[in-house]
């Protein structure tokens, strides 16, 4: 079992920062994809960033939602088993619940589809005021 415990949500102006961390644990395996994933409410849930762990040519590379892309910054600490995700002049559409997500793909593929995800946290809310 692998467990992900998201942290550092809270409310934050339009134009702010914020930094979610999410630390895996447990039988964490060294091939996998860690994926931010979130969820506004009444909508879906959405892929935002994820970084590929796996080993290979595309190892250690990330990747963004259109959405996200240029002001999220997706990263790790591998003596840590954490997960970053920087997030830069905030708007309010980016109020949801932000989680973190495990993937145990066969190849190295990166998915953003959440039923493709093995493991997940709880979550972390981020509000945005405006």
């Amino acid at each position: 079992q692998v467990q992900l415990v998201e942290s550092g949500g809270g409310l934050v102006q339009a134009g702010g920062s914020l930094r979610l961390s999410c630390a895996a644990s447990g039988r964490t395996s060294t091939n996998y994809f860690i994926t931010w994933f979130r969820q506004a409410s009444g909508k879906e849930r959405e892929f935002a960033a994820g970084i590929n762990w796996m080993t290979g040519w595309s190892y250690g590379r990330t990747y963004y939602a259109d959405s996200v892309k240029g002001r999220f910054t997706i990263s790790r600490d591998n003596a840590k088993n954490m997960v970053y995700l920087q997030m830069n002049s905030l708007k309010p559409e980016d109020t949801a619940v932000y989680y973190c997500a495990l993937d145990l793909p066969p190849i190295a593929i990166m998915s953003r589809r959440p039923d493709d995800m093995d493991y997940w946290g709880k979550g972390t809310l981020v509000t945005v005021s405006s």
